[in-house]
């Protein structure tokens, strides 16, 4: 099922027993790192006079004792959650002959291409044993690249087009296809004894927390191309051949987690960065240089919090910089608690600092508490700057408590009955996300906030990337008509894309949808603008879809500037492509 619906149809169970003396005890040996913002952690100095076979008898001992206490399981699916189910890699590219329409003779060549998770052997894992329960949650799955190559005949007349997928392969990845079975566990959702030790043992037997996941987004700098999740550094990517060529640390001057929403500065093509991590300094901003070879601003914006950052904003002078109470604290795990846990009175704000400032030069803007994962775009307005994004009310991080009844229709699908419609109603309206304005205004300090009213709930932006930090009319979101669309077992039917054209006065003026069949959902839409483009929206969508019907996925290519009609082509692709995250093409 489509992205929103997903989240809600999950086992949502998390319990939160009393914290055993000798489980406390482990407070010590856990390093301050959490999924997903885990990065190689300290290797203990102990080990290192010790001679190889002590230490290999060691770990095969760990290894032992992990065999025996803990048991794997697959979690399982819903039948609304097939398409989550991960796929094998094909192998060689595939060429792809079947097309509905027409590819239009002036799109350009290249690759399109979109990032999302794929776990190994078989599926996302729990495990249960004597200490409890542990699980992953659904976003995690080491990242698969599913490409698909537009190359046209020299004549150019005909195109070329191949399909193929590969996994990423981080350093955890080749640990873990080595041994051939699962190794990591789960540290992140269920029973606290056990997550406290899953980190305790990953770290003793793998020198890290949690697995690298890089299944987020996909992102080019300086004619290279890289995978990212913001749990590590990026990985280089061959986009021919989809192999993995290595970590990206920036010559070594980055330590830390990654976004996996860099920003191009306009003007410089410099890339602006930021890495957040659950122990001081909990927030880091970077700017590497255009040519990708070195770091030329890095700061310490002096958080006093982990704030769940997962995108940040850029505009012509300034760097935008989101501190939500989405918040990540290992203390509270060890309480009992919630590893993530959004603060619904919590304070929010939003920072606006020059291009290469520093903690100090940041201006701070109160505004209403809310979940923000994704911005659509940010740029100046006379003395204002304005940021639109994606938010929600409340967060779905961490799941919501079974307990609350109302929650039932998300979570098992229960039948909505004229009693609990309203309530329902305004469940959505708290857990879905819809386009926000804030206009922060640079001279006076004053805030103005206000909703932009939409039929259906969207997310996963996207916009011409030509405009970044720049004024713009255009953006383009995924969304899924819960409304008109939901059955009585709380299942939705229909997903497709969305056009929003906003005026000079910045009231958006014109909603355009492009929806799908029903039964068909997207995902990694991206826009691909024409080379000789003049508009803004000169060009297309160009996104994975994927029909549940008939268990069969295509890309959809789709005209800008005649949005809400017919797709223009229809790419059928020879193999099940999952649901995932964020798509990019890349010209070539």
């Amino acid at each position: 099922m489509a992205f929103c619906s997903c989240t809600f149809k999950v086992n949502c169970s998390f319990q939160r027993p009393s914290i055993p003396a000798k489980v406390e005890d482990l407070k010590g040996s856990i390093p301050s790192a959490l999924k997903p913002l885990s990065r190689d952690l300290v290797h203990f100095p102990v080990v290192a006079g010790i001679p190889k076979a002590v230490k290999e008898t060691c770990f095969k001992l760990l290894d032992t004792f992990v065999d025996f206490v803990f048991e794997f399981v697959d979690q399982p699916l819903l039948p609304s959650q097939s398409n989550f189910a991960p796929v094998e890699e094909i192998g060689e590219a595939v060429r792809v002959t079947t097309v509905e329409g027409k590819i239009p003779d002036d799109f350009p060549e290249g690759v399109y291409i979109r990032n999302g998770s794929n776990p190994l052997f078989g599926g996302l894992k729990s495990t249960k044993s004597i200490f409890g329960k542990s699980s992953h949650v659904w976003v995690e799955g080491e990242g698969m690249l599913h490409a698909l190559h537009f190359t046209r005949e020299k004549r150019r007349v005909t195109w070329n087009m191949f399909y193929n997928n590969k996994h990423v392969q981080t350093d955890t990845f080749k640990m873990e296809i080595h041994r051939k079975k699962p190794g990591f566990l789960p540290a992140v959702e269920g029973d606290s004894p056990a997550i406290l030790l899953a980190y305790a043992l990953n770290v003793l037997r793998f020198g890290t927390a949690n697995k690298y996941l890089s299944n987020t987004n996909i992102f080019e700098h300086s004619k290279k191309y890289y995978s990212i999740a913001e749990n590590h550094f990026p990985q280089e990517i061959d986009i021919y051949s989809l192999e993995t060529l290595g970590n990206w640390n920036v010559n070594g001057a980055w330590d830390r987690p990654f976004t996996s929403h860099p920003k191009k500065a306009p003007g410089t093509n410099e890339l602006v960065i930021m890495g957040i991590y659950p122990r001081k300094p909990y927030f880091e901003l970077g700017v590497i240089s255009a040519d990708g070879k070195k770091i030329v601003h890095k700061v310490d914006l002096k958080f006093n919090r982990c704030s769940l950052c997962h995108d940040m904003g850029v505009t012509e002078r300034y760097n935008v910089i989101m501190d939500f109470p989405l918040t990540i604290d290992i203390n509270r795990l060890i309480r009992g608690d919630s590893l993530i846990k959004y603060d619904k009175d919590g304070y929010a704000r939003i920072g606006v600092m020059p291009r290469y400032g520093d903690a100090n030069s940041v201006r701070w803007f109160d505004v209403q508490p809310s979940c923000v994962f994704h911005l659509i775009n940010c740029f100046e307005d006379n003395d204002e700057v304005v940021v639109r994004g994606c938010r929600a009310r409340e967060s779905i991080l961490p799941r919501p408590d079974p307990k609350v009844k109302r929650f039932e229709r998300f979570s098992k699908g229960s039948e909505e009955t004229s009693s609990t419609k309203n309530e329902n109603e305004s469940l959505e309206e708290l857990f879905f996300f819809r386009v926000y304005e804030w206009r922060l205004n640079m001279r006076t300090g004053k805030v103005k906030e206000k909703n932009v009213i939409t039929k259906f709930f969207m997310e996963f932006p996207m916009i011409n990337e030509k405009f970044i930090g720049l004024r713009n009319k255009f953006c383009y979101l995924q969304v899924v008509d819960i409304e008109a669309s939901s059955t009585s077992d709380g299942l939705v039917k229909y997903g497709g894309l969305a056009k929003l054209q906003f005026g000079e006065d910045m009231e958006l003026i014109k909603v355009e949808y492009h929806m799908l069949p029903e039964g068909n959902f997207c995902s990694g839409a991206t826009f691909v603008p024409k080379p000789q483009g003049i508009d803004e929206d000169d060009g297309w969508l160009v996104t994975f879809t994927h029909n549940e019907n008939t268990n069969t996925s295509q890309v959809y290519v789709v005209d800008a500037k005649k949005f809400a009609t017919h797709p223009i082509a229809t790419i059928k692709i020879p193999s099940r492509v999952p649901y995932g995250f964020h798509g990019a093409f890349m010209p070539l």
